[in-house]
């Protein structure tokens, strides 16, 4: 009873990865042909909002689902029906209050928050999406419900759906409604929308499932226990997954206003930011490609955990934040290289390569936050993971007041920077303190520091040689794409060389049997 079980779970955490994956990626890509619609401009003012939507996302897919599905699960394994129903009301209403609170602040409160920003013409695009925490309730809820059953496909279906229909509504809406003559603002309040609906689709696939299960609902009161419960662990679960979203939602309250503050003129200072936001989509996806590796063994370290194994433990928390810092050094570093053929090749000119280029370092240092905040909340330690979110959020925030002033978004980029890497080694301390090892040597640091220099310089030439081609949008799709491909190749031939991994520990990696072939033919024996 027990493997068939396992296989199962296993079988669900895969379906919920690939989603999470497939969302990452839609994420990261349409907001490339929406400001080739927009612009710089456009760009700006639908970023503006983006972070408070992100928010709501949180909640309603990596927050309360993980907290209500624990409770689901617990009364599944009793036989508890009632107890289930039970859970279920409970998460509803507390979740109701929490989506009630947040429509009634942005919509009622828009115009404040709108000045706060420094533009009060964002009103009507924070109120369009204070609708959506209307539906945050039954998202979560039902998510919550399936994962709990340990059925994955209802939120990973969902998920999908709602992110390709949101998807499809930012880009069809901001293209027909430009089209038509209207303004930018109105652009950006109907790309908005998509937050709607998305949650609407996204609904609709839930309740599809929740009606198919048969389930009826019993009626009995509220349990104030649980209340609780859910109060403080879906705000730490939730505030532990959300650095990225918040760092963002600092740009979003402070970065226009400063820009203004030190001379600049507002429409030139909506500009820049466009232009700086430009890096979001960059950082998610090299963060995106560098914890996808390093993600697939953080279940293996929940599960060990569980076990009390802790040799294994020590193990898999090696190889993650070893695959971690290799992978998110070789994206940093390959990325920064490459920032400007890649500018004009995503956004059709070069502005703002300079504070790209300080943004991607960042890659690596929320590559090594995110693995380790990861661990740490798969071993119990969910409160470090909360406490670097803060860490970050305040370094960022105060950054951005010390050097935008002087330096503009080349300061908020630098801003950025020093956040997560405060945040990396405020988790480092933490993942060495808990498991009471380092989890990575001086000299594997070294030699991945080695690797993405010869690539870097391999790189360098690579530009200078083919710097013609960065004359044109073409060219430079031609130039950045191949120097992916050259950077790619010299990288992993150097990480092999250097053998950081063994011939065992490639076999967790994609392709991991044929690469474990590979090492073994090259002479490695571990």
């Amino acid at each position: 009873m027990e493997r068939p079980r396992m296989l199962k779970l296993w079988h669900g955490t895969i379906v919920l990865a690939v989603a999470a994956l497939i969302t990452k990626i839609l994420s990261v890509f349409y907001r490339i042909p929406y400001q080739n619609i927009v612009g710089d401009v456009g760009f700006y003012i639908y970023q503006q909002v983006y972070p408070i939507y992100a928010v709501m996302m949180a909640l309603a897919t990596s927050g309360y689902p993980v907290v209500i599905s624990k409770l689901i699960a617990e009364r599944v394994e009793e036989n508890d029906e009632q107890g289930v129903f039970d859970v279920l009301r409970t998460s509803f209403f507390v979740l109701s209050a929490i989506g009630m609170f947040f429509f009634f602040s942005l919509y009622i409160g828009g115009g404040k928050l709108a000045k706060w920003m420094g533009d009060e013409q964002l009103t009507s695009l924070l109120q369009v999406v204070a609708f959506s925490f209307l539906l945050f309730p039954f998202l979560a809820v039902l998510r919550g419900y399936f994962q709990g059953r340990n059925n994955m496909v209802p939120t990973a279906i969902s998920q999908v759906v709602e992110q390709s229909v949101r998807v499809a509504t930012i880009i069809g809406f901001s293209y027909i409604l430009l089209r038509k003559g209207h303004t930018l603002y109105e652009a950006g309040a109907g790309a908005i929308f998509g937050s709607v609906t998305g949650g609407f689709a996204a609904l609709f696939v839930l309740t599809a499932y929740w009606l198919k299960s048969g389930m009826r609902q019993q009626r009995k009161g509220v349990e104030k226990r649980l209340v609780r419960y859910l109060l403080v662990q879906g705000l730490i679960v939730c505030v532990a997954n959300m650095v990225l979203t918040l760092t963002q939602l600092v740009d979003a309250l402070t970065l226009l206003s400063l820009l203004k503050e030190s001379g600049v003129s507002e429409r030139a200072a909506q500009a820049l930011k466009g232009v700086y936001d430009r890096g979001q989509p960059l950082i998610q996806l090299g963060t995106v490609v560098a914890t996808s590796f390093s993600f697939t063994l953080v279940p293996l370290i929940a599960g060990a955990k569980k076990r009390g194994e802790q040799t294994f433990i020590l193990e898999k928390t090696r190889l993650s934040v070893r695959v971690g810092m290799v992978v998110g050094m070789g994206a940093t570093f390959g990325l920064a290289a490459l920032i400007r053929p890649t500018n004009v090749m995503l956004f059709e000119n070069d502005a703002g390569s300079s504070s790209l280029a300080v943004l991607v370092l960042s890659i690596f240092f929320t590559t090594m936050s995110l693995t380790m905040s990861a661990i740490l909340q798969g071993i119990g330690s969910e409160w470090g993971a909360v406490l670097s979110v803060g860490i970050a959020v305040s370094c960022k925030w105060i950054g951005n007041v010390l050097f935008v002033p002087f330096f503009g978004i080349n300061g908020a980029a630098v801003a950025t920077l020093v956040s997560y890497m405060g945040m990396a080694l405020f988790l480092y301390r933490m993942l060495v303190r808990t498991i009471g090892v380092k989890p990575v040597y001086k000299k594997e640091i070294y030699w991945t520091l080695r690797a993405a220099l010869v690539m870097v310089v391999v790189l360098t030439l690579y530009i200078w040689v083919t710097k013609q081609w960065g004359e044109s949008r073409f060219g430079a799709a031609c130039q950045a794409l191949s120097g992916v491909l050259l950077g790619g190749v010299v990288y992993i031939i150097m990480v092999f060389k250097e053998k950081l991994f063994s011939p065992h520990e490639v076999a967790f990696f994609p392709f991991g049997e044929k690469l474990r072939i590979f090492l073994l033919k090259m002479g490695d024996k571990r």
